[in-house]
């Protein structure tokens, strides 16, 4: 059926008419939801209840405009009532040096390249999906007010109109351009010029050794060779834990306190847009490697200067098994 014959049919009660008039829209709005909360886990609640929200209010909906834009209309509106009661995410590095220890805090979660739908895209599109959810921009993001966030993202990265966000928003186009104007000099000072797309881009083939060099290191528990790869200013940190490290010698001593120093198996995939190696600890009493986290690794001229280690409940998101022999 055509979408106008699928919007009469879910207009009438039909279910299954509905899920194929929102399922295109799906993953996008999972991913827009992720860039507004800063977690997968909440983007999928929010997605859930948006979407239901949508089968509720179908029958008013008069197909004048676009499913896409009120379907972003309902899943922003969701997430910004969420963001009233909810802390932002955080990344150990974006914490105040004043921040008290033990302090309850909401992490940044990792984003598995798995939900982003690459296979269906071209190769520019690919690079633009990536972009648009790597770390340095998500961290960015949840600097800003909801309000601005919301702009930022409708206006810069789904492209709606100004007129359009105003509406969507319930305010007016000079607000939506003061807002998007603020916005942009917060995400600006705080993401690197270069994306890690042309990062990539520009080491081409190299990626490969990048990712097998780093794996070995922590395979054979070789800090040096590992220390080896670190750019200068090379930033650690592992949330939850709240302490973060910056310098090769600060990063060697934090792995040798410990993370290092267990028996460890790494397989490449990706998060974020980014280069990424999933841990296995090997636990004695089961007799395998167990999955523990993602290593987000950001290269600048083929070195690392950060590696963002997350604790991940199940590695399976991350298209890696669980647990390894």
């Amino acid at each position: 059926m055509e979408t106008a014959e699928l919007l009469e049919a879910a207009r009438g009660g039909d279910e299954r008419a509905f899920e194929r008039l929102v399922e295109p829209h799906r993953r996008e709005l999972h991913q827009h939801c992720y860039r507004m909360l800063g977690s997968v886990h909440d983007a999928d609640d929010a997605v859930q209840e948006s979407l239901l929200r949508a089968w509720k209010a179908i029958g008013r909906f008069d197909g004048r405009q676009p499913v896409r834009p009120w379907l972003y209309r309902i899943a922003t509106n969701r997430c910004l009532t969420s963001l009233e009661t909810r802390r932002r995410r955080e990344l150990p590095t974006d914490l105040s040096p004043d921040a008290l220890p033990g302090a309850e805090v909401e992490w940044l979660e990792p984003y598995p390249d798995a939900r982003l739908g690459l296979d269906a895209l071209g190769p520019e599109a690919r690079v633009v999906a990536r972009e648009r959810v790597e770390l340095a921009f998500v961290a960015a993001l949840q600097r800003l007010s909801p309000l601005q966030r919301a702009v930022l993202l409708l206006r810069e990265v789904l492209e709606f109109p100004a007129r359009e966000v105003a509406e969507l928003l319930e305010t007016s186009v000079p607000a939506v351009n003061s807002a998007l104007q603020r916005a942009r000099a917060v995400v600006e000072a705080r993401t690197p010029a270069r994306s890690q797309q042309r990062e990539l881009a520009d080491l081409g083939p190299e990626v490969r050794a990048v990712v097998e060099r780093y794996a070995a290191a922590w395979e054979a528990a070789d800090v040096d060779a590992l220390v080896a790869m670190l750019a200068e200013d090379v930033r650690l940190e592992m949330p939850p834990t709240p302490e973060w490290y910056e310098g090769p010698a600060a990063v060697r001593a934090a792995l040798l306190a410990g993370p290092i120093t267990y028996r460890w198996r790494m397989v490449p995939t990706w998060a974020n847009g980014q280069l990424t190696v999933a841990g296995y600890r090997w636990d004695e009493s089961r007799g395998l490697y167990v999955g523990e986290g993602v290593d987000l690794l950001t290269l600048r001229d083929g070195r690392i200067t950060a590696i963002t280690a997350f604790l991940v409940d199940d590695l399976g998101e991350f298209g890696v098994p669980r647990t390894m022999s």
